[in-house]
């Protein structure tokens, strides 16, 4: 007879070690390489949920072609970020490091939430000695340095307040630019506490990248974590490994299922299309509202599929470091919306 077939164990390696997000604030640290003038690479929004969206395939000669499609469709809700600042890097053989900051004056008080000690502390006296505070960065020493730089990013915060979730708290981050140094400095210049939509950084029936943290569920076994098969219900364990390793040596592999953290891991998702970008608010918002965030107030994004996270988590968003060759949403459109039952 044959063996019965077994699986002894499931789950990626690629994912190890599967320990909690070290922050809830997605950030990329790899940004593609594009050419033209300088504009932002990355954006950031909140879930809001899933809906459907009905639209006629454009797949000239596929099997659904002229055919009303059905397309799953997460939606996240993005209001405009906040250019708080500039930050520049050098490089060197140990890679990039920050040479210094120039912040705005005055922050909104929703991101001194999060950052309570941005207040600059003027000059005092502490036991008997005078102590100073290093010279601010400013644009001037930034333009007179620029030589020395690698590339420039915009520090930013969202605007949580503006959303109906009742979020108070501001998160930052880093938006990556693309172009030269010198094109990146002259558009950081301009933007520098002005709002960023995600207009200027993303367009319809594009190719995204997202990222974030996935939903937590504290601590889970084996079984619900890699999948093991459960013994008989005579056994002493049920859901349990049945050997963790040898005698001899007396070790446990990394790849034997173990129990530990469930979820709440960061995890990226490549080659999302952005089917719409829209402003208006009530073409997609339910009378009652989306169940646990409430009506849409701001910009959104329609995403074909699913990506990770629960509702309200913040999304990031950026341009696709590997795009496909194929596209695989050729549609027409957007004819039916299942919140609304009307067109976009």
């Amino acid at each position: 007879m044959t063996r019965a077939r077994h699986n002894p164990r499931k789950g990626s390696l690629a994912y190890r070690p599967r320990k909690r997000a070290a922050k809830e604030t997605p950030s990329f640290s790899s940004y593609p390489a594009l050419k033209g003038p300088a504009k932002p690479l990355n954006f950031f929004g909140y879930k809001v949920g899933m809906v459907h969206i009905i639209a006629q395939s454009l797949h000239a000669g596929g099997r659904h072609d002229k055919m009303d499609t059905q397309i799953p469709t997460t939606l996240i809700e993005c209001p405009p970020v906040h250019v708080m600042g500039i930050r520049a890097y050098t490089k060197d053989a140990y890679g990039m490091h920050v040479m210094g900051d120039v912040m705005v004056d005055h922050l909104e008080k929703f991101a001194m939430k999060r950052m309570k000690n941005f207040k600059k502390k003027s000059a005092h006296k502490k036991h008997g000695t005078h102590q100073t505070e290093k010279t601010p960065f400013t644009i001037e020493t930034l333009e007179q340095r620029k030589g020395e730089l690698d590339s420039i990013r915009l520090l930013v915060h969202t605007h949580p307040e503006k959303t109906a979730f009742g979020k108070k708290k501001a998160e930052m981050s880093e938006v990556a630019l693309s172009g030269t140094v010198d094109e990146q400095f002259s558009f950081a210049k301009g933007k520098i506490g002005q709002p960023l939509s995600v207009k200027d950084v993303f367009k319809d029936n594009q190719d995204i990248d997202v990222k974030a943290v996935t939903r937590g569920f504290g601590f889970g076994g084996v079984v619900a974590r890699f999948g093991v098969k459960t013994f008989r219900p005579k056994a002493k364990y049920i859901r349990a490994v049945g050997s963790i390793s040898p005698l001899n040596p007396k070790t446990v592999q990394f790849s034997v299922a173990r129990p530990g953290q469930l979820g709440y891991h960061n995890r990226t998702e490549f080659n999302k299309r952005i089917l719409k970008i829209d402003s208006d608010a009530a073409k997609i918002n339910p009378s009652s509202g989306f169940e646990h965030y409430g009506p849409i107030q701001n910009e959104y994004l329609l995403i074909a599929g699913s990506i990770p996270g629960p509702v309200k988590r913040l999304v990031g968003l950026r341009e696709c470091i590997r795009p496909m060759e194929t596209n695989h949403y050729k549609i027409g459109p957007i004819k039916h919306v299942s919140t609304t039952g009307g067109s976009l």
